[in-house]
């Protein structure tokens, strides 16, 4: 049945490419349209362009959310999961794991091109690429957490304000990691800091999520 879940998002991915390369749109133009209104210095390119990536990959992530439980409570899926045998916290992991595949993969794709428009070097968009990897996981997690604790309400400021917060954590390791990267400073710790970030949302999140969209269907 997880595997079905598994396949059902990207089978829906495929069918409604538009909601899929939404946010990789937005990452695509928010990171890109920096350099052009900054200027060609190559200096202030490389000192903000970690910071410029993360922030951009965060605000992608955040668009994305407002679709990941909404659409299984308007058509039913929500209350079929409660009667299924699996536990509803396996089911909430394997969604949000699809969701990762579906709108967080491809920023990790695009991330080293926009690397090198930041004249970043190859060792730091290597480690921009391993930075959000471990990052945008953790983003998702807690977007997941964020998207069932504000089920059902209209608007999405609220979602906003719950995910922005717990966001700063792996947004500050994940720029020091590139930064440290880019200074030839070992990036081992930051790096250590974003698995230690990504291994406690993997063991909280889900289960708070599922608690979350209980209450929501009661």
């Amino acid at each position: 049945m997880l595997s079905a879940v598994f396949a059902r998002e990207l089978h829906i991915a495929l069918r409604r490419p538009a909601d899929a390369l939404g946010g990789l749109l937005f990452f695509v133009l928010v990171a890109g349209l920096f350099p052009l209104a900054i200027g060609p210095d190559a200096a202030l390119l490389r000192a903000i362009g970690p910071g410029v990536v993360w922030v951009a990959a965060l605000l992608a992530v955040l668009i994305s959310l407002h679709r990941l439980f909404e659409p299984d409570l308007a058509d039913g899926n929500l209350e079929q999961w409660l009667l299924t045998p699996r536990p509803l916290m396996a089911l909430v992991a394997t969604k949000i794991a699809a969701h990762w595949c579906i709108a967080c993969l491809p920023l990790v794709v695009v991330a080293p091109l926009l690397a090198l428009q930041y004249g970043m070097s190859g060792d730091a968009a290597g480690m921009l690429v391993a930075a959000l990897l471990l990052g945008t996981p953790t983003l998702v997690l807690i977007g997941a957490l964020g998207a069932a604790l504000t089920l059902g309400l209209r608007g999405h400021v609220l979602l906003a304000l719950i995910v922005l917060p717990m966001s700063v954590p792996p947004l500050v390791f994940g720029c020091a990691a590139v930064s440290a990267g880019q200074q030839g400073l070992p990036a081992a710790p930051h790096l250590s800091l974003l698995g230690a970030c990504l291994s406690l949302a993997a063991f909280l999140c889900p289960w708070a999520s599922a608690a979350a969209l209980r209450l929501a269907l009661e």
